[in-house]
């Protein structure tokens, strides 16, 4: 099992997209994938202070510089007055396991486009997805009738299953985003993230299946 740790909201995450999208693309048939939300913010309504908003620019500013082809809209921190930015990201988590619970089929993965949509709409389109009714507008976009998500985003049995994945993160220990952890019968295995390409990655995996006791 390869797991991938990740957060909506995780500014990294959102820059390691394309390798991402490469990697599941090449990954061996027999190595199941699981996506896990880590959860980069508690949920809280203090605004967000100057340090740390400096301190996100500065991170958005080393992504661009790094990865050329991944920009960001600066408007979110120019009118933070409007947008409000708060240090929280566990409501956009809790979107993403609302959004899961409409998959019917591997077709649908309304998770997959609530991830995007999340991030298009914070990190280009200026929007705060660590506001609720943020969320439940982006869940019309992506196909789904905002009442249903709406009562789904707020359902105990959603809350209870990201608990659920913060504990496995936890166990796993995992407290940066993104992360990849493969697991081999009952051992775990980091795997280190490389934003320019997915190569390295499968063969920083392969090397671990190659190792002896694996065979």
């Amino acid at each position: 099992i390869l797991y991938y740790i990740h957060d909506p909201m995780c500014s990294w995450c959102y820059a390691f997209k394309p390798v991402l999208q490469q990697l599941r693309n090449t990954l061996p048939k027999n190595i199941q994938w699981i996506s896990l939300l880590g959860g980069l913010a508690e949920d809280s309504e203090q605004p967000m202070a100057d340090e740390m908003r400096n301190q996100l620019q500065s991170t958005w500013q080393r992504i661009e510089k790094k990865l050329p082809n991944t920009l960001f809209n600066y408007d979110f921190w120019h009118h933070w007055q409007e947008t409000q930015p708060r240090r929280a990201s566990y409501a956009s988590c809790r979107a993403v396991i609302a959004a899961r619970t409409f998959n019917k089929n591997t077709a649908d993965q309304y998770d997959e486009k609530m991830i995007h949509i999340i991030q298009k709409a914070y990190y280009q389109e200026s929007l705060n997805p660590a506001n609720d009714d943020v969320l439940i507008k982006l869940s019309e976009r992506i196909g789904l009738d905002p009442k249903s998500f709406k009562q789904q985003f707020y359902a105990q049995e959603t809350q209870q299953s990201f608990t659920q994945e913060l504990n496995q993160c936890q166990t796993m220990n995992i407290h940066s985003y993104p992360s990849l952890v493969l697991k081999v019968n009952q051992s775990y295995w980091p795997i280190s993230i490389d934003y320019q390409q997915q190569n390295s990655i499968l063969e920083s995996i392969e090397s671990i299946l190659a190792f002896e006791p694996f065979k």
